[in-house]
């Protein structure tokens, strides 16, 4: 019997005033990475919960995601995969970011172009692309997820 599948279920968050992108960079295996603020979803949180957890830890800044940008499936290596839901966020300032997260060195408020030049340093291609996403208006409202079960289901049947 083969090993069943099991991605790290991951969250993101496009955060955008004015043109400009909230980048965090962060410090991966001793490697310098950009990436949206982003983390995986705890045991017992919701989603969208998750999502305004890792802002705030990476950023220091409390958000309300005002839609989903997409669902994205995305194989790192042959034992490494994840099944990322990328939120937005549009604010009307370049507000300061302060990241309470360790691992992340700073934060910084690039425009599309400064983000594409930083192609081999991006976390993952999703970065961009989830901002072609967002830049196309492909967006979803959050109704579109439930949590209405996310409390252990009655006599446990699932």
């Amino acid at each position: 019997m083969t090993e069943r599948y099991k991605p790290n279920v991951t969250v993101a968050c496009i955060i955008e005033s004015h043109g400009k992108y909230l980048i965090v960079e962060e410090c991966i295996e001793g490697l310098q990475r950009f990436n949206q603020p982003a983390g995986h979803l705890e045991q017992g949180e919701s989603i969208l919960e998750a999502c305004q957890r890792e802002v705030l830890e990476e950023t220091g800044l409390s958000i309300t995601p005002q839609g989903l940008t997409g669902i994205y499936q995305y194989t790192a290596s042959d034992t490494l995969s994840f099944l990322r839901f990328t939120f937005h966020v549009s604010l009307s300032s370049c507000e300061k970011a302060t990241p309470f997260d360790p691992v992340i060195k700073d934060t910084h408020w690039l425009n599309y172009e400064e983000i594409k030049s930083r192609t081999a340093n991006l976390r993952s291609p999703l970065v961009l692309s989830c901002i072609d996403d967002f830049l196309s208006k492909t967006h979803y409202p959050l109704e579109l997820l439930n949590d209405e079960y996310l409390t252990l289901a009655p006599d446990h049947n699932a």
